[in-house]
C-alpha cells in the first residue's frame, strides 16, 4: 500500500499450500451452510448436516466455526474482505470516506455483492436469522474500526477513539440503509441488474455520508469506467 512518505509498497507473500487448503475448507463450509439454508430454511439443519455436505468431519467444522450461525455470518465476509483490501490500496492521505467509496467502486462486478445480498434477503424472511445478521454486521464494524485506526494512527494527535468508532458506526448504518432500500425495491431478486443496483446504492450511501448529508444534494452517478480509473 502506498504511504504518505512515498515508501515502496510491500509485496504480498504467496500463500502456502496449507493456507490455501485452509481457505478452501472454510469456503466449502460456508458454501454448504448457505446451500442448506436455501434448501431447508432457517433452523432446519445442524452442524452435522453442514459437515456432511462439505465433506468434512464435525471436528473439522469446529476448527473453523463455533456454530451454524457463525458459518452463515461468514458468507458476507468475503465481500467485506475484498472491500477492505481495496481500501488499503488507496493513498494514505486520502479522506477515509472517499477511500471507502473508491473501494466499493473498485469492486466493479455486481456479483461481488451476491453473498451479502443473499444472506440479507434470507435474514429478512425469518427472525431465526437475526443472530447471523448481527454477527455479520459486528464483523464489519470491527474491520472498519481496525482500518480507520491504521489511517489515523500516524496523525499528530494519535488515534481518536470517538472519531474511529463514530465513523465505523456511521458507515455501517449507511450500508444497512442501502441494503434496506434495495430490498424494499427488489425483494428476493438476485439478478445481475438487481445486484448492480445494490452495489450502486452502497457507493451512493458512502457519498452521502462524505457530503455530510447536505440537503438537496445527491451523489453523482458512478460508472464502472470511473471505478477502474480510481482503483
Amino acid at each position: 500500500m502506498a504511504t504518505s512518505t512515498g515508501s515502496i509498497p510491500a509485496v504480498a507473500a504467496t500463500p502456502s499450500r496449507r493456507e490455501l487448503n485452509k481457505a478452501a475448507t472454510r469456503q466449502a463450509i460456508t458454501d454448504a451452510a448457505l446451500s442448506l439454508l436455501r434448501s431447508h430454511g432457517p433452523g432446519s439443519f445442524t452442524v452435522e448436516d453442514i459437515a456432511d455436505t462439505a465433506g468434512i468431519s464435525r471436528r473439522t467444522f469446529f476448527n473453523y466455526f463455533s456454530s451454524t450461525d457463525a458459518a452463515l455470518a461468514a458468507v458476507t465476509h468475503g465481500f467485506l474482505d475484498n472491500a477492505i483490501q481495496q481500501f488499503r490500496l488507496r493513498p494514505a492521505d486520502e479522506p477515509i470516506l472517499q477511500s471507502a467509496q473508491a473501494a466499493l467502486m473498485a469492486l466493479a462486478d455486481p456479483m461481488t455483492v451476491a453473498p451479502l445480498a443473499e444472506l440479507f434477503t434470507l435474514t429478512q424472511q425469518s427472525t431465526l436469522m437475526s443472530h447471523s445478521e448481527l454477527q455479520a454486521w459486528e464483523h464489519c464494524t470491527e474491520q472498519i474500526i481496525a482500518v480507520a485506526r491504521e489511517r489515523v494512527a500516524g496523525g499528530a494527535d494519535g488515534v481518536d477513539e470517538l472519531y474511529v468508532r463514530a465513523l465505523a458506526g456511521a458507515v455501517i448504518s449507511c450500508g444497512k440503509a442501502a441494503l434496506e432500500v434495495w430490498f424494499t425495491r427488489r425483494g428476493a431478486d438476485l439478478s445481475p441488474a438487481s445486484l448492480a443496483e445494490l452495489r450502486q446504492l452502497l457507493i451512493d450511501s458512502m457519498a452521502l455520508l462524505g457530503s455530510g448529508f447536505t440537503a438537496g444534494t445527491s451523489p453523482a452517478p458512478l460508472s464502472t469506467s470511473s471505478a477502474s480509473a480510481s482503483s
